[in-house]
């Protein structure tokens, strides 16, 4: 299909918006100077004087680059945040103090809960099921696709199980206290069937092209599946188009920010306490992985695939095996380390604003880190080779469980057991949210000269997660632009330099920024799915229905 001739309003609409912001950035400068112009001379002379110490203590040549990049990312958060984390008030206190949940949060609390209910807890029912279907148990190559069951999984786990794991929980158990991790462990149990729902409608609307490749995910149920639950209905069929592109549009960003410049940052974070020579050359280590990630993703996802399936099970082992071998060390700390996580979870005077801070921040890490609910893994899990669409979802609801339920907890174990979380001499770096080298400081106080193995684990986490976002952002871009070669190629060189800009800006505004677009997706996502979960359930109560009876034990499809 020719996506061009589909969008040409968005295109028209995209290139408006460049042309707005780039006019305001051009004005913004010139407002100032205006305002300057109308002041008296002795003000004037003032000013001047000040501009004039200014300019002197400001950065010169490529460190002042840095600078204003940084600055744009910035003065952008600020504008978002204030609409994605409207804090929601549940009482009158919270309402005087203009406090309460902020609204992508409680927006993703309440997809993953009614999706759980609804699908009468699919997300435990099929555990073992979805064990058999990763194992290949019931795979047939024949089937249309372009990854098999495993592959898809390993692709969407790379893109998941990253820096968040390592960074994020760091993150939020400095911040939040241990209490912080028992709200990430149940946003992952509830997550599960989010993932299940996005990623069942994902291949039920899914598109392949002659050539073999898929197009699939949101920007396909979301524009299709609303006009096909409602073929009457104009206004369905114009939501269903605007939610498509509006998530297109936020997967992009976040796939070059959260999924590319953030994993960079916090790597290299990890990377410089064993290479410090890094700190004055990071732009370097940026190259090198821009070079490395575009060797990869110009194949696009088959490529991406083969080599997410290789790298995740060894980058899993050994930041597990690492995990398990200090907790092992302190066997005797765990029963006190899990009281800690209970206790802080419900302490009214916990670290992050008591108990509604805490789980607050719990949920919005755990989103970040598995990303159920905002349809990410939706597009990897498209492509997978299966003639069930619910078979899909049901291996897609195994991402959450891996990632934050298993690995999230092992780093929370780490960094309660060693201390790290609260230890004074790391408040530098949990307050400029250098999770990585917090985890990495943890972890090297019980194995010495970890800090190298760590290194390495880091890189990979990072790298993988990064060249599947690179396809996920590639997707939406095609969605957008047209699905042809040359924009696919035109999105993956604009990945790459997203990746040295990576290397460079503040971890702090690329994390804020990550999380603004990634936790955004969920707003157009979630709606659609809720809207089109009557079509999930009567899917998933037939296929549930035939594999109860024995039938697909008895074939291979």
């Amino acid at each position: 299909m020719n996506f061009d001739r589909q969008h040409k309003p968005v295109t028209l609409l995209l290139r408006s918006g460049l042309a707005v912001i780039l006019v305001f950035l051009v004005l913004n400068p010139v407002h100032s100077t205006l305002e300057a112009s109308q002041n008296s001379p002795e003000e004037h002379q003032t000013v001047q004087k000040a501009e004039n110490e200014i300019e002197k203590s400001e950065p010169k040549g490529f460190a002042r680059i840095e600078k204003k990049i940084d600055d744009v990312f910035g003065q952008f958060n600020g504008i978002v945040a204030g609409v994605f984390f409207y804090p929601v008030p549940f009482t009158l206190e919270q309402f005087q103090k203009k406090e309460g949940f902020p609204l992508a949060v409680l927006w993703l609390i309440i997809g993953a809960t009614y999706f759980t209910f609804r699908m009468n807890f699919i997300n435990i029912r099929a555990f073992k099921h979805a064990i058999l279907l990763v194992l290949g148990k019931y795979d047939n190559p024949e089937d249309e696709g372009e990854v098999t069951h495993f592959q898809a999984l390993t692709a969407a786990l790379s893109a998941t199980v990253g820096l968040g794991n390592i960074a994020g929980v760091a993150i939020a158990i400095g911040t939040g206290g241990p209490g912080a991790m028992f709200w990430m462990m149940l946003a992952g149990l509830l997550g599960m069937t989010s993932k299940f729902a996005e990623c069942t409608l994902a291949q039920i609307y899914r598109r392949i092209s002659p050539d073999g490749r898929v197009m699939g995910g949101p920007m396909c149920y979301l524009s299709e599946g609303l006009k096909d639950q409602f073929p009457s209905n104009p206004v369905a069929n114009g939501l269903g188009k605007f939610l498509a592109v509006f998530f297109a549009i936020l997967c992009i960003g976040g796939s070059l920010a959260g999924g590319n410049s953030f994993q960079v940052k916090q790597s290299l974070g990890a990377v410089t306490e064993t290479i410090p020579i890094l700190k004055d050359y990071s732009w370097v280590y940026g190259l090198l992985m821009a070079f490395f990630v575009g060797i990869v993703i110009i194949g696009g996802i088959r490529s991406i695939a083969r080599t997410t399936e290789k790298v995740v099970p060894i980058m899993c082992g050994i930041y597990v095996l690492a995990c398990l071998a200090i907790l092992i060390i302190n066997v005797g700390k765990i029963p006190d380390s899990f009281t800690a996580i209970i206790d802080g979870a419900f302490d009214k005077d916990a670290l992050y604003g008591g108990f509604l801070g805490v789980l607050i921040l719990g949920f919005k890490r755990a989103a970040f880190s598995n990303e159920a609910g905002v349809g990410s893994a939706a597009i990897a899990h498209s492509a997978a080779k299966t003639h069930y669409p619910v078979r899909e979802g049901i291996v897609a609801s195994l991402g959450p469980f891996v990632d934050t339920i298993v690995i999230c907890t092992m780093t929370a174990l780490v960094m309660i057991i060693t201390g790290a979380y609260n230890d004074p001499q790391y408040a530098d770096l949990i307050k400029n949210n250098n999770g990585a080298a917090l985890t990495s400081e943890a972890m090297n106080s019980q194995i010495p000269y970890f800090q190298y193995v760590l290194s390495v684990s880091v890189i990979l986490f990072a790298y993988s997660t990064m060249i599947s976002w690179s396809y996920y952002g590639e997707r939406c871009w095609a969605f957008l632009f047209g699905d042809s070669r040359s924009a696919s190629l035109s999105y993956r060189i604009l990945f790459l330099v997203f990746v040295v800009l990576g290397s460079i800006v503040s971890a702090t505004n690329v994390l804020d920024f990550g999380d603004l677009m990634i936790l955004g997706m969920a707003f157009p996502n979630i709606l659609g799915v809720l809207l089109l979960s009557n079509q999930v359930k009567r899917e998933l109560d037939d296929y549930w229905k035939r594999y109860k009876s024995g039938e697909f034990d008895n074939q291979k499809s």
